[in-house]
């Protein structure tokens, strides 16, 4: 069959998807799904779901999630390249062949955590790390040190008209710190992710501003959206504070707005963005126990998550499936293609569709509450798993199971779930000196007892 996603994506990336859809949402309804649309004359109302919970310890579940999460990032690698699909189908084969940098740097992280756990042999996973970082220094299309968003896995070759993206390649070089670090004593991957760290000429994607564009395309130049209010971009902003080589400024810090939010008597930090701007700096770097002029960063997603979970609760009239059990969605797949949904404040085009990484990347804020529903869909909606783990989105009210996995996904959960369990990813990207310096230089201090 013609997959028509292996000529063109059908998708976008979730920041470009945020910074399109914003000005669509004024004039767009709020949900897309009427509220007697899926359960015949009785409405939604009528929805009942048996509650089966995962039967067995928590730490059985989390093992299951990593190992079918580097599953994903091991067999969707290209052995010649590393390049890491984007996404693949969850139960079968497909002609997929575009990369996303941000799913490689996720892997990385997942390739340390499995060498880690012995889910492969250690000799293979060195060897696989060793070819994805020299086929970004060495094959890889990239301008000042930047990489596009997505390649053609077998070649490194940019496709899709894509942008040179500062956010995914933040990822990315996030992931190959990881490495650099676990791998310390290997000497080839110290070297190849020291060269990739610092070719990236940070001011250069500021193009005469304090804060950071969101990309750049050779033949219209700089891209208008840029990191100027709070999201992911923290450790965007980090990485380049800290950059040895072609550092920003430290004021740079203080150019993005932090407007403050309150749902429900929680107030947090949040320009109204999917739950995931919450989640991906923090798999990084470890912002416990700190705090800048600003905030403490990790108390914030806190009290984000837990401002989400009420907010999901609170649409139980609309959408019966949402309960203390069921709850969470961030950007991901939809029935009708990728969306940037979220809340609160409500936006997106809501239909009671779940996306498990929504409490698998929120697992260290909430853990009880995320845990709760991870076990929940483990058990009881069997279609929701496959061989890489959770698909990225379903919805019990329409019966439908996405059937793709997104490499983001897998990778926020994946690492999330092992920084809940041991700390790891957290403990070997912090012992990058480069980490240590920019939150100096950010102000970071430590939090009063």
């Amino acid at each position: 069959m013609h997959d028509p996603i292996a000529d063109k994506p059908s998708f976008v990336s979730r920041r470009k998807f945020l910074s399109s859809a914003a000005r669509a949402l004024v004039a767009a309804p709020l949900f897309s799904v009427p509220l007697l649309q899926s359960c015949g004359k009785g409405g939604n109302f009528g929805f009942q779901e048996e509650v089966r919970p995962f039967q067995g310890p928590d730490a059985v579940l989390l093992d299951e999630i990593e190992r079918t999460a580097f599953q994903f990032f091991w067999d969707q690698g290209y052995p010649t390249t590393g390049l890491i699909k984007d996404r693949t189908h969850a139960r079968d084969s497909d002609s997929y062949f575009g990369c996303s940098i941000a799913a490689v740097g996720y892997g990385l992280a997942a390739l340390c955590i499995g060498d880690a756990r012995n889910y492969r042999p250690s000799r293979q996973i060195r060897e696989r790390v060793k070819t994805t970082l020299a086929t970004f220094l060495n094959k890889t299309e990239s301008h000042e040190g930047f990489f596009y968003h997505f390649l053609n896995w077998t070649n490194g070759k940019r496709i899709w008209n894509s942008e040179l993206s500062s956010g995914d390649t933040a990822i990315f070089l996030c992931g190959a710190l990881t490495a650099r670090q676990y791998f310390g004593t290997d000497y080839e991957i110290v070297d190849l992710a020291t060269q990739l760290y610092n070719n990236v000429n940070w001011p250069w994607m500021c193009d005469g501003a304090m804060t950071v564009s969101m990309g750049w395309k050779p033949d219209s130049g700089f891209i208008n959206a840029r990191w100027s209010h709070y999201c992911e971009l923290m450790m965007i902003y980090l990485l380049g504070i800290g950059s040895p080589t072609h550092p920003l400024p430290p004021e740079s810090w203080h150019a993005w707005t932090r407007e403050t939010y309150t749902y429900e008597g929680i107030t947090y930090i949040s320009s109204g963005d999917p739950l995931f701007t919450h989640q991906f700096s923090h798999a990084w770097y470890d912002f416990r126990n700190k705090h800048d002029d600003y905030a403490d960063y990790f108390q914030n997603s806190v009290r984000a998550t837990l401002a989400h979970k009420k907010f999901c609760l609170s649409l139980r009239d609309r959408f019966p499936d949402y309960s203390d059990s069921l709850w969470g969605f961030t950007a991901s797949d939809a029935i009708d293609g990728y969306v940037a949904w979220g809340g609160p404040p409500p936006h997106g085009p809501i239909d009671g569709s779940v996306v498990p990484c929504a409490t698998g990347g929120s697992l260290p804020f909430l853990y009880d509450d995320c845990m709760q529903v991870l076990r929940n869909i483990r058990g009881t909606y069997p279609q929701a798993w496959s061989r890489y783990g959770y698909t990225d989105a379903f919805n019990p009210l329409k019966k439908w199971y996405n059937a793709d996995v997104l490499g983001i996904d897998q990778g926020i959960m994946m690492v999330m779930i092992e920084n809940q369990r041991t700390g790891f990813v957290w403990n070997n990207f912090m012992k990058n000196i480069e980490a240590q310096k920019a939150m100096q230089l950010a102000g970071f201090v430590p939090n009063s007892a």
